[in-house]
């Protein structure tokens, strides 16, 4: 590349989007990229010309190991919607001017569903306007609801700790329950895509025998039919865990957590603020069978656990940043990088490059040959995909008793 280049990232932070930063930043170096920039908020950051130059960070190995082990977004996050084209020209000028300004060759953007859209937007206006400039888009999602890749960064390692988190409150509820059992409610995140809750069935093992159902919501949820589930589990059992999607829906469309007292904001895209499924169905439970329960919601700490990141996600988060670089390198501009499975025993992964037309706003849901014939869980054809992404570790660095993390100054 004989110009400068661009990476920003978009979107819910993961554990390993920074893992993708490092492997962009990795591999321009190699090419002798004379300023490698990061935008400051994404594309929103962007066009107010906020920039860094990585170099400051990342000029040795140090600061390249040290951003693979920190949490959520180095550079800041955004979840800005870029306009359409047609009537907001002016919006996409900006994006080159600034990219002018700075010499800047080829922007890097990494997300998921919504980032692919401006991805795709920005490389379709270049095409329209014979702009030199080149976009590539780096996979990141821990709702690993990309199409056309095998699987997303940032998923393995959310799956890493949803799975080693429901061991553990399942050792915790099981330790009551002498006179009746506690019902414990766990709520992952997933709005129409069922990913993070079927991570639960990774806590199974010798030593767990992991929840008594998960709930996805690629399958109608059934009031009637999920207290008839809670109130025999409760008759056999002596401790109840069951995992549930936040976005799970009734018949009628209602999202669970509106039977409560959910939020009414919604974001750029349009997509609603959804919290609270779990302590309304726990909720529920507590006043019809008087038993004990706990809801328990994971929020954003599945998705900002660097600590008990998947080494494999990790490498492969670094692997689909480089590669985006190679690609780029090579002419090509309007793709994204996906991961390519070519084995399972032992597990290979190998990447390539597609057209973000067929990826940008598609949801791929959990495939129905995964989901139980009751819908009340998932079967050995998830595990044998998944157990795999979640293998391997990368030891933080301590400092003071506390992993030590790479900030903008």
């Amino acid at each position: 590349m004989r110009g400068n280049i661009v990476v920003g990232q978009s979107g819910g932070p993961t554990a390993v989007i920074n893992s993708s930063v490092a492997g962009v930043y990795a591999a321009a170096k190699k090419l002798g990229v004379k300023k490698i920039y990061g935008m400051v908020h994404g594309i929103q950051g962007f066009l107010q010309d906020n920039l860094i130059d990585l170099g400051e960070y990342l000029d040795d190995e140090t600061g390249i190991e040290l951003l693979k082990r920190t949490p959520s977004a180095f550079l800041g996050s955004c979840r800005f919607k870029m306009p359409k084209i047609e009537g907001h020209e002016e919006v996409y000028e900006k994006v080159f001017e600034i990219m002018e300004k700075h010499d800047i060759e080829c922007l890097f953007y990494a997300g998921g569903n919504d980032s692919m859209d401006t991805v795709k937007m920005l490389s379709d206006y270049a095409a329209a306007h014979n702009k030199p400039q080149r976009f590539m888009g780096v996979p990141k999602t821990i709702d690993n609801d990309l199409p056309v890749t095998d699987h997303c960064p940032g998923y393995g390692s959310a799956a890493k700790y949803i799975a080693t988190s429901m061991k553990e409150i399942i050792r915790d509820n099981e330790s009551f329950g002498v006179e009746k059992p506690t019902v414990c409610i766990v709520e992952l995140m997933g709005r129409h895509a069922g990913w993070l809750t079927a991570a639960a069935a990774l806590s199974r093992g010798d030593d767990c025998s992991g929840p008594d159902a998960i709930y996805l919501p690629e399958v109608t949820f059934d009031m009637d039919k999920f207290m008839e589930k809670v109130k025999y589990l409760s008759e056999t059992k002596s401790s109840v865990v069951i995992a549930v999607s936040e976005g799970i829906a009734l018949a009628d469309g209602r999202f669970v957590c509106e039977l409560g007292n959910a939020s009414d904001f919604v974001d750029a895209f349009g997509h609603k603020q959804l919290s609270g499924c779990a302590a309304t169905l726990a909720n529920k439970v507590a006043a019809e069978t008087g038993l004990k329960t706990r809801a328990v919601e994971f929020s954003t700490l599945q998705r900002a656990a660097t600590h008990l990141a998947s080494l494999t996600d990790i490498n492969e988060a670094f692997q689909v940043g480089h590669d985006a670089v190679m690609a780029a390198e090579e002419g090509k501009t309007g793709m994204m990088i996906t991961l390519d499975r070519n084995g399972d025993d032992p597990y290979q992964c190998g990447t390539s490059a597609y057209d973000i037309h067929a990826i940008a706003n598609v949801e791929r849901p959990v495939p129905a040959e995964w989901i139980t014939e009751d819908g009340c869980d998932v079967n050995d054809g998830y595990v044998k995909y998944a157990r795999p992404l979640i293998m391997g570790e990368l030891q933080p660095l301590y400092v003071n008793g506390v992993p030590r993390h790479l900030v903008r100054k």
